[in-house]
Parts: structure tokens; C-alpha cells; sequence
């Protein structure tokens, strides 16, 4: 249907939709936040398997309609480029919203958000033993790494609602410098200023709607754009949907996690970003649902390349949790500057490559 738009008003197109996402993007995270606190599922499973898939719409969107149209390079390259940069969304986190002259790992310190990662790292590494089964392994579009994944993921959510009250171990006292407010609490201050201005449940389910609709239908718009954009100017789906695509998708994470940290939620910051990566392989399964094709046999250089830097710039901040470094660098701790300069370097690399 865009094929015969010209490049600017493709180009329109694009804009106006990663303007959309951005938007709606930021309410329906608000909306979310506001509805967690209000049935009581902030801290429960459901809350924790609901805010995964609410705040990946539009990577879910971009996903369905590239894989109904063919195009899983796109979907391929919008799911592992997400990975890697929002896991680099932190390092805008920690330069533009950390206040206290400590970096962000120092303040959001905790053994949860350390689990998260190695959930990250976990659905990566079946994604990666995935690309390695024979293509005709595949029982009614459903492929074995494709299942596993998704079992991986919700034995890991499981795991993660255990150890916000039941861990077999924890520190003995509160750790110097971390965060001071509980976690949440940027979620509560969004049911409270909500409440303050009148608005009530019905209201907020209607704009958690509205911007839910919008959001997957500029999500829509993005692929089909997008997946334009790239043929006309001869770059590589791969390469588009990995670095492109997947920055417009990131917009509303960048706006939600300097909202958290100035409010002093660091760990939701981090939490949000976190729990966001550990899902996006789970789109792979429904991928392979709606093209009938099995994906990971397909799996090119390049997204082996991207699962390797997702996977580094994980470790980098897992370990910044652990030794909590203090010393900033550009307003930034060492382990966001380590980041930024291994996402950089990684993108160029990934031209090379691709």
C-alpha cells in the first residue's frame, strides 16, 4: 500500500508514526502504571507478565505484520537491534536521570535486577541453540525453540515474582548510597497524581485502550514504512529493522525510565528495560506462528552478531550491579560508558557484517 509513495513521503510516514509510538507509547505505559496500583497487581505475577506485553506493542505490531507479509528480516532484526538498544537506553537513564552524583547501577543495587539479566541472557542463549535445529523440525508452525523460549521466559517470570519475598538469601542491612524509596514507587505517584485529578478507573481503562489501538497500528505503519525505506535506499532489512526501526520502538522506554529515575525509582528503570529484553524473544514464537515458516534456522550472521552484543552489554550492567561502581564519567557511571562505547562500536561493526 506504500509502495507507491515517494522516499520523503515515506519518510513522513515513518516520522509521524515513531511520533505515535512515542506518544501513545508514554500514555499507555502511565496508564499501565496507574492500573497495576489500582487492582493490585504491581508486584504480582500477572502484573509482571501484563507490563511485559504492554510495553513491547509496538515491537509485537512490527513483528505480526512483517512476519503476515514475508518480511522476517524485519522482525528478526526489530526484536534482537531492540534488545541491544534499550539495553543502551539505560546509559541515557543513568547520564540525564540519575541525581546525587552516583551512578545508576550504584543506586539501583539489587539481587532481583541482577536475575532479570540472566533471564535476559538465558532466552538469548536458547535462541542461539534454536538456530542450530534442522528447518523441518516444526509441528503445526510451531518449532521446539520457539516453545522453549516461551517456557523459559515464564518459568523465569515465575522465579522473579518468588524472589521479590522469598529469597533464600539477602543482605544483612541496607546497602550504602542505594535506592532509599521501594520500588514502585513512581508507580504510586502516578495513581496519586491521577486520583488528585479526578480521574477515575473507568476513564484510565479507556486511555490504556485508545493508546494501546494506536500504538499497534503505528506500529503497523512502521514496518510497512520502514520495510519501504529500506528497499528504496538498498540497506539491508536486517540492518534497518536492528538500528532504525528498532530506535523508534525505544522511544517510549527512554521517556518512562528518565520519568522512574527522577522520581528516584532506579530499580523500576532498570526493571522496565530489563524485563522488556527478556520477553522480546518470545516474539519469535509468534513469528514462526503467523509466517508458517520455522524462523531460527533462518537466523543470519548478522543476528548472531546481535544476540552476541545484547548479551555483552547485559553482562556489562549485571556487573555493575555487583561491584556498583562509583565514580561517573560524563555524568555517567564506568559501566554505561562501557556500554555506549560497545553499542557504538558494535553498530559499526554490524555495518560490516551485514
Amino acid at each position: 500500500m506504500l509502495g507507491s509513495l515517494s522516499l520523503s513521503a515515506l519518510a513522513f510516514v515513518f516520522a509521524a508514526a515513531a511520533g505515535a509510538v512515542w506518544v501513545a507509547g508514554i500514555r499507555l505505559s502511565d496508564t499501565t502504571d496507574v492500573l497495576l496500583e489500582r487492582f493490585g497487581l504491581g508486584q504480582a505475577l500477572g502484573g509482571l507478565i501484563l507490563l511485559a506485553i504492554v510495553t513491547n506493542l509496538p515491537e509485537i505490531a512490527i513483528t505480526a505484520s512483517a512476519s503476515l507479509s514475508g518480511e522476517l528480516g524485519i522482525a528478526v532484526g526489530n526484536i534482537l537491534g531492540g534488545i541491544a538498544i534499550q539495553t543502551a537506553v539505560l546509559v541515557l537513564v543513568d547520564a540525564f536521570g540519575v541525581r546525587g552524583g552516583r551512578p545508576l547501577s550504584y543506586r539501583a543495587a539489587s539481587l532481583a535486577l541482577v536475575l532479570e539479566g540472566t533471564l535476559v541472557i538465558g532466552v538469548l542463549a536458547v535462541t542461539v541453540m534454536s538456530s542450530q535445529l534442522p528447518s523441518s523440525l516444526i509441528f503445526g508452525r510451531v518449532t521446539p525453540g520457539g516453545l522453549l523460549i516461551v517456557v523459559c521466559w515464564v518459568v523465569g517470570i515465575v522465579l522473579l515474582y518468588k524472589a521479590q519475598t522469598r529469597l533464600p538469601w539477602s543482605e544483612e542491612e541496607e546497602l550504602s548510597g542505594s535506592q532509599r524509596v521501594p520500588k514502585g514507587i513512581a508507580r504510586a505517584r502516578k495513581d496519586r497524581d491521577a486520583r488528585n485529578k479526578g480521574i477515575s478507573t473507568t476513564q484510565t481503562l479507556a486511555v490504556f485502550a485508545v493508546a494501546s489501538v494506536i500504538t499497534l497500528v503505528a506500529g503497523v505503519a512502521l514496518e510497512q514504512s520502514g520495510e519501504a525505506i529500506a528497499g528504496r535506499i538498498g540497506m539491508n532489512g536486517i540492518l534497518f529493522g536492528s538500528t532504525v526501526l528498532a530506535a523508534a520502538t525505544a522511544l517510549p522506554e527512554v521517556s518512562t525510565g528518565l520519568a522512574s529515575a527522577k522520581l528516584g525509582d532506579y530499580q523500576l528503570a532498570v526493571s522496565d528495560i530489563f524485563g522488556g529484553n527478556a520477553f522480546l524473544p518470545v516474539l519469535f514464537f509468534l513469528a514462526g506462528l503467523l509466517s508458517g515458516q520455522p524462523v531460527f534456522p533462518q537466523l543470519r550472521d548478522t543476528d548472531m552478531y546481535l544476540i552476541g552484543l545484547g548479551v555483552l552489554l547485559t553482562c556489562v550492567y549485571i556487573y555493575g550491579l555487583i561491584f556498583r561502581p562509583q565514580r561517573t564519567v560524563l555524568r555517567m557511571g564506568l559501566d554505561s560508558l562501557v556500554v555506549l562505547a560497545l553499542y557504538l562500536l558494535g553498530t559499526a561493526g554490524l555495518v560490516l557484517v551485514g
